[in-house]
């Protein structure tokens, strides 16, 4: 995953993991810094040097590297309060990964050109801000004249509902008010757009449904100032247009919507299934009862007390000493049956309606066999989102297809010294860890591969004081030289905070943050950050893109049961 562009037009709106106390984003510090300028020149003079007329009146472009991190409120904000003039910033939008907006007048260019390097993000580093002269930015060049102004607001006032602080806006631009009158309304314009929202901030203050369905839109970054706004929205249809990607929502992230309509857009066929999706949804908009008409469960509240709804255990997340004895039992107890060379006793491990899905690496494009050749069958990375049925097929959903899943694969024998355990959650009804380790093969045409894997189990409680298995994720991998060499040396399993010994601490929790931000299990973190060299911003633009193509297996991502 590697020597790939930027995903174009994208805004991920800012959000963050713990990662040594500090919140960690997809910038790294390498590309935040400021670049300094020339000292002991005159500003103002430069900048009217570069003008085409050097008046008051003239246009310049603000740019912030890297600023579609940083949330537009925020932002803003921060700029404004260091800057020693008053300005209203014109047409604000997202490109690539910067931040950009216009102001006119040479004096409020040089006092934002005097911000630069004066604000610290949270994690306190330098936020540069670029000014250069500009032509007049898109939106006021294409400003509607006073009287489409007047004929578009008289037409959304007969589309407005007063009883219901209503605004139907689907299919605007062939309403018969403004062909009529030769007024074309097209709202992926960002002209359009701002023209509609200034008259629904100054004439519908408290508006709580809008419909703008039906109006090919294909990006949001003109409606995101909804936001600022009309804030009181909790209904927005955005059926039957051109989204493709979830991503544009986030463009979005923090208007407080109840009821959300996509279905019709290009990327509500993007998910595998119903929950992956709505999980998607409500990773924008957290507050959300109904999405396409479909009533969602409640939403899980968060404050600063408890983590989550469920109460957690007294005993300390790292394990106590009884909780490490039941790991480590639970794990000899379930290797030795499935080395046994008869896994069917496995079958009382697994709740009925538990889930098992397999992962191995695999490069369509590597002309050289795959080794793994045996576990392909099952594997579900190469499935492709195209059919639905394909992608859950591999996916087994009850401990009796689990087990004999198990059985099919190639007979084996663990080393339990090899093995690294890592207890990352725990609740009174809940148990999550990780195992790694290695295992050779003890029949067929590989008979004495080494193989690495990672396995993730996430168990309950079970009436016999053992546990209880609802959801394993299984990664195959050749085992490295130095894997090989070591393997088979001890057979006593020990129990430690990390999965990935041979990575610095920095590194770990760097794959930790990658992880949580990404959504895909640490093996897969792991490996796209090294093929990236660690270099945190890389690998998290090569992740979007080829997510957004497509390209990442469905086992690459955690899977919740």
């Amino acid at each position: 995953m590697r020597d790939v562009q930027e995903e174009p037009q994208v805004r991920h709106a800012p959000y963050s993991t713990r990662h040594n106390k500090r919140r960690v984003k997809w910038q790294n510090e390498g590309h935040i810094h400021i670049t300094v300028w020339r000292a002991g020149k005159n500003l103002k003079r430069e900048m009217g040097e570069n003008t085409q007329d050097g008046t008051p009146g003239s246009w310049f472009k603000v740019t912030i590297p890297y600023g579609r991190k940083y949330d537009k409120t925020w932002l803003m904000s921060s700029i404004q309060s260091f800057c020693s003039v008053p300005f209203t910033p014109v047409d604000f939008h997202y490109v690539k990964n910067q931040a950009r907006f216009f102001v006119q007048d040479v004096d409020t260019a040089s006092a934002l050109k005097d911000v630069s390097y004066k604000i610290c993000d949270e994690e306190n580093r330098k936020i540069s801000i670029f000014v250069n002269p500009s032509t007049v930015p898109y939106s006021v060049r294409y400003k509607l004249e006073p009287e489409q102004m007047e004929q578009l607001k008289l037409t959304m006032n007969k589309r407005y509902d007063v009883s219901q602080q209503a605004l139907d806006l689907q299919c605007l631009r062939f309403d018969p008010d403004l062909v009529g009158h030769d007024i074309d309304i097209i709202l992926n314009r960002r002209n359009c757009m701002a023209a509609t929202l200034q008259i629904i901030e100054e004439n519908y203050p408290k508006l709580l449904s809008l419909n703008l369905s039906n109006n090919k839109l294909y990006k949001l970054d003109g409606l995101s100032d909804i936001i600022e706004m009309v804030p009181t929205v909790k209904i927005l249809n955005l059926s039957k247009n051109e989204l493709h990607l979830v991503w544009e929502l986030n463009k979005m992230k923090g208007l407080d919507l109840e009821e959300l309509w996509l279905e019709g857009n290009p990327l509500c066929d993007t998910f595998p299934d119903q929950s992956t999706y709505i999980s998607a949804i409500r990773d924008c908009f957290p507050m959300l009862s109904r999405l396409d008409g479909q009533e969602l469960s409640p939403p899980v509240i968060m404050d600063t007390d408890t983590p989550s709804l469920i109460k957690p255990c007294k005993e300390s997340y790292k394990g106590s000493d009884t909780l490490k004895s039941l790991v480590l039992q639970f794990l000899q107890q379930y290797y030795m049956i499935y080395d046994s060379g008869d896994r069917q006793g496995l079958l009382g491990a697994y709740h009925d309606e538990a889930c098992f899905s397999l992962a191995i690496p695999f490069n369509p494009e590597d002309p050289a066999p795959s080794s793994l050749c045996e576990y392909f069958k099952e594997s579900r990375n190469m499935k492709k989102p195209k059919d639905p049925y394909l992608c859950v097929q591999p996916l087994k959903r009850t401990n009796r297809d689990i087990v004999f899943s198990l059985c099919v694969l190639p007979k084996t024998q663990h080393d339990l010294s090899s093995f690294l355990v890592d207890i990352w959650f725990q609740t009174e009804k809940m148990l999550c860890f990780s195992v790694n380790g290695v295992f050779k093969e003890v029949e067929g045409k590989s008979q004495g591969s080494v193989r690495a894997f990672t396995r993730t189990f996430i168990a309950t409680p079970a009436s016999n004081s053992s546990l209880c298995i609802v959801n394993d994720e299984l990664f195959v991998r050749d085992a490295t030289p130095n894997e090989t060499r070591s393997a088979f040396s001890n057979q006593e399993p020990t129990l430690t905070s990390s999965t990935m010994p041979t990575l610095s601490q920095e590194q770990q929790e760097m794959v930790h943050a990658f992880s949580t931000q990404s959504g895909m299990k640490l093996e897969w973190s792991q490996k796209c950050l090294q093929d990236n060299e660690w270099n945190y911003t890389t690998a998290g633009q090569v992740f979007m893109m080829l997510k957004n193509e497509g390209k990442i297996p469905e086992e690459a991502f955690k899977q919740i049961a």
